[in-house]
């Protein structure tokens, strides 16, 4: 029930002065500014950044081919989830799967993973992470050894993201080796990963005639960085998710157009 009010408690209350001009000018500038940060944010967006919730981080839509890359760490995949996985016009186009590790590792789930792709229709490569403290011939041994590429997959890739102490001549001069060995078996030039500090550092001026994939998660373009290069591939995120896999997943994408992806895995 309420209680009567009495002449003092009515007394008691305050009444909100109306807001001065200056203050209703500053919120008003306010309201000015945000608004022209979204219009400029929204003219500058030429990758049209969308948050697309299936996946849980914004995609590039401007671009049309996207995919992801896998290994142990992914545990056990679903495989025909992952190929069902789609958002309105957004799918997984193609998946890297990690292969070998230095000279005699072979990831856990590398042969299950390299069967179920293609058994689901999935495009698939397969990489190889490079250790500098290893001597290449027996990396590429490795590699040959395990990945046996057929028609219609992937180049195969170089990751390159540890120096191991090395010095830098010592590490350029075995990447050289084992993309050229790994070359003339597959018919295929390889594409080197590698994140912006060690493309800077090993590839640019070195490798500039081989196909790229970098890693950038904090940008929004690649505009600026490695623009004399060919680039084929932007690991964009490694917060992903996406049916089949369980917790995080890399996102990568394709930055060129349709037809040329569709080339991409043509070879002799």
């Amino acid at each position: 029930m309420a209680k009567k009010k009495t002449r003092s408690s009515v007394s008691n209350v305050k009444y909100l002065k109306p807001l001065p001009a200056k203050g209703w000018a500053i919120i008003a500038a306010v309201v000015v500014i945000i608004g022209g940060l979204i219009w400029w944010s929204d003219k500058t967006d030429e990758n049209q950044w969308e948050f697309i919730s299936k996946f849980g981080i914004k995609l590039p839509l401007r671009y049309a081919v996207h995919g992801i890359d896998v290994s142990h760490h992914n545990a056990k995949i679903n495989w025909d989830k992952l190929k069902m996985a789609r958002s309105e016009n957004v799918s997984i186009d193609f998946v890297y799967i990690k292969a070998t590790e230095g000279a005699t590792h072979l990831d856990r789930q590398f042969k299950r993973n390299w069967a179920e792709a293609r058994r689901v229709g999935m495009k698939r490569g397969a990489y190889h992470f490079y250790n500098p403290r290893v001597m290449s011939d027996r990396q590429v041994d490795n590699f040959i050894g395990q990945v046996r590429m057929e028609p219609g997959d992937l180049p195969p890739v170089l990751d390159l993201e540890v120096n191991g102490g090395k010095p830098d001549d010592i590490i350029i001069k075995g990447v050289r080796n084992w993309l050229t060995l790994i070359e003339a078996h597959y018919g295929v030039k390889p594409i080197i990963y590698v994140n912006e500090h060690y493309y800077k550092k090993y590839i640019a001026g070195n490798f500039d005639d081989y196909p790229l994939w970098l890693a950038g998660y904090s940008r929004t373009h690649l505009d600026d960085l490695a623009s004399d290069a060919h680039v084929l591939f932007w690991q964009h995120s490694e917060k992903g998710w996406v049916d089949g896999i369980r917790g995080f997943v890399d996102y990568n994408v394709f930055l060129h157009e349709r037809t040329e992806w569709d080339n991409l895995a043509d070879r002799e």
